[in-house]
């Protein structure tokens, strides 16, 4: 059983894993580090005080979930390697998919979802960019 593609899929999805974790880090460096911490109310040490009823301000979600699809993670590793602009067929010859209307389009299709989920741009018609 040949497990090297297996292997390659996963070293795509922990590279956008990755890029995940370094985005989220990078956000929380903005955050206040009392953030979302209880407040004591009482001046007595032995209380264990209430916490405050202000709700603690919200991060923004950094990325939303992505559909249950492989192709997705290694699309994001794509655009994670480039820094310019690309188009569908760009993005199926990395994916290793044959240059057919079909593949064109299924892709072209994922990365106008990946817009509508603001992971994505479109810079041009038919050319995609990752947000920054």
């Amino acid at each position: 059983m040949n497990t090297q593609p297996l292997l390659d899929a996963l070293d795509i999805q922990e590279n956008a894993a990755r890029s995940q974790a370094d985005d989220l880090r990078a956000r929380s460096a903005n955050c206040r580090p009392d953030c979302g911490r209880p407040r004591r109310t009482s001046s007595n040490p032995r209380s264990p005080g209430r916490p405050s009823r202000a709700l603690p301000t919200r991060l923004p979600t950094v990325t939303p979930d992505l559909p249950e699809h492989p192709d997705y993670p290694r699309i994001l590793a794509v655009f994670n390697k480039v820094t310019g602009p690309l188009q569908a067929k760009d993005v199926c010859q990395a994916l290793d998919h044959e240059l057919l209307p079909k593949n064109r389009d299924d892709t072209r299709a994922k990365l106008k979802h990946l817009v509508k989920l603001g992971i994505l741009t479109e810079a041009d018609t038919g050319s995609f960019i990752r947000k920054q």
